[in-house]
C-alpha cells in the first residue's frame, strides 16, 4: 500500500503543472486545449487526490463519484448568486469552478475518468496486495 501511494503522490504532483500547462497553452489548438483537453488533468487530479487520501477506495467508485461532483460543479456555472461571482472572479475559483457551462465538457469530464481509473486499477492491481 505505501508504494501504491507514494506513486499515486507522485502522479497527482505531476498533474498540476501539467494541468496548469494545458489550462494556458498558447500554441496551436490553443482554445481546445485550454477549453476541454485540460478537463481530463482537471478529472485526474480530484481522482488522484481522493485516491492519495483514501488509497483503499475502489478506483471504479472514485472515478465515479469525482466525475459526479465534477458534473455538478458544471452545473453550477449556469447558477450566477454574487458569492459565486465573486469566487469565480480569481484565477483559483475560475481553475476549481469554471465560469461558463459548456456541454461539451462532460465528454472529456468521463474520458478523464476513464484514464485516470485505468491507470489507478493497473497501479492498484501491482502495488495492492488482496
Amino acid at each position: 500500500m505505501k508504494t501504491y501511494r507514494w506513486i499515486v503522490f507522485g502522479i497527482l504532483i505531476a498533474l498540476i503543472p501539467i494541468g496548469l500547462a494545458s489550462k494556458f497553452y498558447q500554441g496551436p489548438l490553443a482554445f481546445w486545449v485550454n477549453n476541454s483537453f485540460s478537463s481530463l488533468f482537471y478529472e485526474m487530479f480530484w481522482m488522484f487526490l481522493v485516491v492519495f487520501i483514501l488509497p483503499r477506495l475502489s478506483p471504479g467508485w472514485v472515478a465515479f463519484w469525482v466525475f459526479i461532483v465534477t458534473s455538478v460543479l458544471e452545473f453550477m456555472q449556469l447558477w450566477k448568486p454574487p458569492f459565486l461571482q465573486a469566487i469565480r472572479a480569481t484565477l483559483v475559483g475560475r481553475l476549481l469552478l469554471g465560469n461558463s457551462f459548456v456541454w461539451g465538457d462532460f465528454l472529456y469530464y468521463v474520458i478523464g475518468c476513464v484514464v485516470g481509473w485505468l491507470i489507478l486499477r493497473t497501479l492498484k492491481t501491482k502495488y495492492v496486495k488482496s
